[in-house]
């Protein structure tokens, strides 16, 4: 029998506060839920994404589950939105920034590189392994991309970059970066800003303003400062 089957009704409905065996009266949210099958997707995969794992490692029943979710599926749909929202709303609203150059414009997408609260690479990189055996699951991803590729060829268009221009260099600047996470490439950021302005050459086909460089720099070490000391 699927997991995702409906249980019997005892336990189906029974309170997500009632426990089982040693966990006696535990009580999970859905946030609780998600949050650990986010891990897990990030961690293990999505085949490890199960209710039962799910329940053991919260050390609850897992009745507790169909509290908030009517089955597995509907609990990967809901990591999939999840993933969706986060990591593309972070990208079109550093691509809305007011830009007063291209190379600002750029610089503004290149902060969602580093600040993982507007981009989790971890978790693309994990939804895009999932995509591998799901036709399903690659129809929404290939959707993001086309969104957040879209967004940042609007940037360019607004930074004054020519409409024939504008679209490879958008496409340029966000497939390379996922392939940066794709072949799980290493290096410091220290290393990675040292090369900003080159970066900013190749991508904006302009050289940044005075003091562009010099800000990005300073909030971007300012923000991993801030990671480490958590």
């Amino acid at each position: 029998m699927r997991e995702d089957s409906q249980e019997n009704g005892a336990d189906r409905y029974s309170s997500p506060a009632a426990g089982s065996g040693s966990t006696g009266n535990v009580r999970a949210t859905k946030e609780d839920w998600l949050k650990l099958a986010l891990e897990t997707l990030i961690c293990d995969g999505v085949d490890g994404v199960r209710i039962l794992t799910l329940g053991q490692k919260l050390g609850i029943s897992r009745s507790s589950f169909y509290w908030y979710f009517k089955s597995r599926q509907d609990l990967l749909d809901q990591l999939l939105q999840y993933w969706r929202e986060r990591n593309t709303r972070g990208i079109l609203a550093q691509s809305l920034l007011p830009a007063t150059s291209v190379t600002q414009g750029v610089l503004n997408v290149f902060e969602c590189w580093y600040d993982e609260d507007l981009f989790n690479p971890r978790l693309d990189f994990a939804v895009r392994a999932w995509a591998n055996g799901s036709s399903e699951v690659r129809k929404v991803v290939d959707l993001a991309d086309g969104e957040r590729v879209e967004a940042i060829y609007a940037m360019f268009l607004r930074c004054g970059c020519p409409q024939s221009d504008a679209l490879i260099r958008a496409r340029i600047l966000y497939f390379t970066q996922i392939g940066y996470y794709a072949l799980e490439i290493v290096e410091s950021i220290e290393n990675r800003l040292a090369h900003l302005p080159a970066y900013l050459r190749i991508h904006a086909g302009k050289d940044p303003l005075d003091g562009e460089v010099e800000a990005f720099v300073a909030r971007a070490l300012r923000r991993v400062d801030t990671r480490q000391a958590l």
